[in-house]
């Protein structure tokens, strides 16, 4: 059996209470913030299939490139403390990048559309497979 502890705020109303965990100036960013990076990186893979020749390609498209696999990845790792997640995340994005350049480059078949689409393909299917296991152990009927 487990004890759950309640926070009660002080007197003074200084604390930490769950009235308080919703105000101050940057208490919702994190939606905005996601959304933010998505919009960045779709930007990044519509430039990269569009073959547009503004500066704002490389960046955006490094970034889609990163923070895609970093998703997937993160999103598999519930079990680790943030900052362990998100430095695994963003190693394993790195190496997934690595290997799809290595193995087009292997078989001489190299473009930027291709790496995009590899590298997108395969963080979309982690991604599924990830929350597909979810969803089939919140289905599990529990142990009696």
């Amino acid at each position: 059996m487990q004890t759950l502890r309640i926070k009660t705020p002080s007197a003074d109303g200084s604390g930490d209470g769950p009235e308080r965990a919703g105000s101050g100036p940057g208490r919702d960013l994190s939606p905005l913030l996601a959304g933010a990076a998505t919009a960045v990186g779709a930007v990044g893979a519509l430039l990269a299939f569009a073959g547009a020749g503004t500066p704002l390609r490389g960046p955006c498209m490094l970034f889609f490139l990163l923070a895609a696999p970093a998703v997937a990845i993160g999103s598999a790792l519930r079990g680790l403390d943030p900052f362990g997640r998100a430095l695994t995340a963003l190693a394993g994005a790195v190496v997934l990048n690595m290997l799809v350049a290595q193995g087009m480059l292997a078989v001489h078949r190299w473009s930027v559309r291709g790496g995009v689409v590899a590298v997108t393909v395969l963080s979309l299917t982690a991604l599924l497979l990830t929350l597909a296991r979810r969803e089939l152990r919140s289905k599990k009927p529990p142990k009696e």
